[in-house]
C-alpha cells in the first residue's frame, strides 16, 4: 500500500500542508495566507490563533484533496518561520500577546544596550549569533518588560514562550507536549549551541525565567501524536525543524561544504560545516543544521531579510504589479534596469551589514524609468543580496562555492535565476521539487517512521530540474555589483536617530 508523510509548513506569510509520497513527489498542497500586522513602522506581528486555525484548516483540506486514508499517513513533519516568537498562558492556551515576527525591529534599542554592555562576543561564542532584533530573545524580553502582569505570571510558571513549531506542537497534541528542536532553539539567542542547553548566563542577563522555555529535542524525533479530534486518528509528529535548515536537508546537503540558498520571504544561504560549530570572520551566523539521534550537524548561515516580500510589496504595497508572475513579465520586457538599483531594506539589513537602522530606497530614477525597470531592479536586488552572502562564504573558505543549489517560491523565476548565475559567475542548480523546505521536514519525519531508511536513499531522490550557467561578461557583472554596493552604502544607518520606544 502507498504511504505518505505530511509536512506542515508554517511560513511568514502563509501556512501550508503538503502531502509527499515515498519518491519525494508532491501529491497535494493547500495554502492559506494570514494577516501581517504593522502596529508601528518597523514593527510586525502575527495573530497566533489565526495561524493555528489556518494550519488545521489546510491540514484537513490537504488530506481530503489528496483522497488518501489517514491510515496511510505514516507521520507528520513541521517546518516553520524561525525567530518569530509567541507567549501563551499554559493553562488556558490563550496567547498573551501577538506573535512578534522575525522581521520586527522594535527591540533595536535593547540590542544596542546589550552591545554597549560589551556582551557581543560572549553571546556570539555561546549562541553563534550576532546581537540583533532579528532573534527571539529580545522579543521575549520586550513583552515581559512591557507588561509586568505577564512577567508576574511567567515567574509563577504559568506562561510558555516558543517559536512557531512549539506553538503548533502544543496545540496539535492538545497541550500534552511543550517542545522545540535544536534548530529553532539555536535561533533564539538563548541557546548554547555547544553544550546544547538553554544558557543560564544569557537568561540571567536578559531577566528571562527559564521556566518559559520548551524542552529541546532532536529535529528528527517522535514529539508526540496529533490529537484524534483533528484528523480522526492519532498520527505521530516525527520532525520539527526551522525552515532554512529544513531546506538544507531537503537539498540533500548532507556533506561538509555543501550549500543552498532559499528564496522565500527572505533569502537564507546555509553551508553544512559538519559536526562542530565553525565561527565566521565575515559576520555569518553559526547555527545548528539539524539533530538526528545523538548526532548534531552545524551550519554557517547568511541571512537576507527581504527577498520575495519585496515582490509582495510591489503587488500589495504600491500595487505596481497584480501578480508575482507579472514581476517576471515586466522584467523580461526590458534589457536592463535603466540604471535603477532597489535596496529593499524594509527591516534593516542582515548579512554582512547587520544594520538594524538601514531602510529601503530606490536609486537612479530618471524620467525614462518605468515600472518595468523597477520590477527588474527588484529581482536583481534579491540576486545582489545573495551575492553578498556568497562573497562572505568564499572569504571564510567555508564552502567551495563552485555551484549553488536553490529553492523556494521565488526560485521559479527564470530571469532572476539567470541573473543570479551571471552575477555569481557560477552554475545555479534548481531542483525538480523547489518546495525543499517542506520536503526536508518530510524527509526528516519519514526517516523516523520507516518511509526512508538512510540519508543515501534520500540523496538519490534529489533531482535537478534546470542548470543556469553564467552568460554575462564578467567585466559587466562586476560593474553592476559595484553599483549595488554603492546603493547599499547610502541606506545604512538611515533610521538611527529614531530608536523606537
Amino acid at each position: 500500500m502507498k504511504k505518505y508523510v505530511i509536512t506542515l509548513d508554517q511560513g511568514t506569510t502563509s501556512s501550508r500542508a503538503i502531502v509527499f509520497d515515498r519518491f519525494g513527489n508532491i501529491v497535494s498542497s493547500v495554502q492559506k495566507e494570514h494577516k501581517q500586522i504593522y502596529p508601528k513602522p518597523g514593527w510586525i506581528e502575527h495573530d497566533p490563533k489565526e495561524i493555528w486555525a489556518n494550519q488545521v484548516e489546510v491540514l484537513r483540506s490537504v488530506v481530503e484533496k489528496s483522497n488518501i486514508s489517514t491510515k496511510d499517513i505514516l507521520s507528520l513533519g513541521i517546518t516553520n518561520q524561525r525567530e518569530t516568537v509567541v507567549l501563551w498562558d499554559k493553562n488556558t492556551g490563550e496567547p498573551v500577546y501577538n506573535a512578534i515576527v522575525w522581521q520586527c525591529r522594535r527591540t533595536a534599542d535593547i540590542c544596542e544596550q546589550l552591545k554597549r554592555d560589551g556582551l557581543e562576543e560572549k553571546i556570539h561564542q555561546k549562541t553563534g549569533l550576532i546581537i540583533d532584533a532579528y532573534f527571539s530573545a529580545t522579543k521575549i524580553k520586550w513583552i515581559l518588560d512591557k507588561f509586568p502582569n505577564i512577567r508576574q505570571e511567567a515567574q509563577k510558571g504559568n506562561i510558555y514562550a516558543g517559536t512557531m513549531d512549539s506553538w503548533l506542537i502544543w496545540n496539535l497534541t492538545n497541550g500534552k507536549v511543550f517542545a522545540t528542536d535544536y534548530t529553532n532553539a539555536s535561533r533564539t539567542m538563548l541557546y548554547n549551541i555547544s553544550s546544547l542547553k538553554w544558557d543560564e548566563d544569557i537568561l540571567t542577563m536578559l531577566n528571562i525565567p527559564g521556566t518559559l522555555l520548551p524542552e529541546v529535542k532532536p529535529s528528527g524525533h517522535i514529539y508526540g501524536f496529533i490529537d484524534k479530534s483533528i484528523l480522526g486518528r492519532e498520527i505521530p509528529i516525527a520532525s520539527a525543524i526551522g525552515d532554512q535548515q529544513a531546506s538544507l536537508f531537503g537539498q540533500a546537503c548532507f556533506k561538509k561544504g555543501m550549500a543552498k540558498n532559499t528564496y522565500g520571504t527572505g533569502c537564507f544561504m546555509l553551508a553544512n560545516t559538519g559536526d562542530k560549530p565553525v565561527f565566521s570572520k565575515n559576520k555569518l551566523l553559526t547555527t545548528i543544521a539539524w539533530g538526528i539521534g545523538d548526532k548534531v550537524d552545524y551550519a554557517i548561515e547568511g541571512s537576507v531579510f527581504i527577498a520575495g516580500s519585496a515582490i509582495q510589496w510591489l503587488r500589495d504595497g504600491i500595487k505596481l504589479i497584480n501578480t508575482a508572475k507579472q514581476c517576471d513579465e515586466f522584467a523580461e520586457s526590458v534589457a536592463d534596469t535603466n540604471g535603477v538599483y532597489f535596496v529593499p531594506a524594509f527591516s534593516g539589513l542582515g548579512t554582512p551589514y547587520w544594520d538594524m537602522y538601514a531602510r529601503g530606497a530606490i536609486f537612479g530614477i530618471t524620467g525614462g524609468v518605468t515600472r518595468e525597470h523597477i520590477a527588474r531592479a527588484t529581482l536583481e536586488a534579491i540576486a545582489y543580496q545573495v551575492k553578498d552572502l556568497v562573497e562572505c562564504m568564499k572569504n571564510d573558505a567555508l564552502c567551495d562555492c563552485s555551484l549553488l543549489k536553490v529553492d523556494g517560491g521565488a526560485s521559479v523565476s527564470d530571469i532572476m535565476m539567470q541573473f543570479q548565475a551571471d552575477i555569481l559567475r557560477i552554475d545555479v542548480l534548481r531542483p525538480k521539487v523547489v518546495e525543499t523546505t517542506a520536503l526536508g521536514a518530510a524527509f526528516m519525519a519519514g526517516l523516523q517512521t520507516g518511509m526512508w531508511s538512510s540519508l543515501d536513499e534520500i540523496s538519490k531522490i534529489w533531482e535537478v530540474e534546470r542548470i543556469f550557467a553564467p552568460k554575462m561578461e564578467e567585466v559587466y557583472s562586476r560593474k553592476l555589483y559595484a553599483g549595488w554596493k554603492k546603493a547599499v552604502s547610502r541606506t545604512l544607518g538611515w533610521d538611527d536617530d529614531d530608536i523606537i520606544d
